[in-house]
């Protein structure tokens, strides 16, 4: 491993905006609550990515950020966040 160089570890966790209806969500919360789970009031269904990236702690979160506006997540109905995992 080059100097200044880690192995960092991320995940980027996409969901959709609030405004934006989730159906798949909304099945899981209409199923449960048939089958008796009435304390289950809403679920919100999430990709997470966990990503790992060879390279200095700014410029992987700086590549990170790029990736996942242009592939991970559409951001006219999603948003997603960064965290750092190590």
């Amino acid at each position: 491993m080059m100097k200044g160089l880690l192995k960092m570890k991320y995940e980027v966790l996409v969901q959709l905006k609030e405004e934006v209806l989730d159906p798949e969500g909304r099945a899981i919360e209409h199923n449960l609550q048939s089958l008796g789970f009435k304390e289950i009031k809403a679920i919100k269904v999430s990709k997470r990515y966990i990503i790992e990236v060879n390279d200095s702690k700014e410029e992987s979160e700086q590549l990170l950020e790029k990736i996942s506006k242009k592939f991970l997540s559409n951001p006219t109905s999603q948003t997603y966040t960064l965290n750092r995992l190590n």
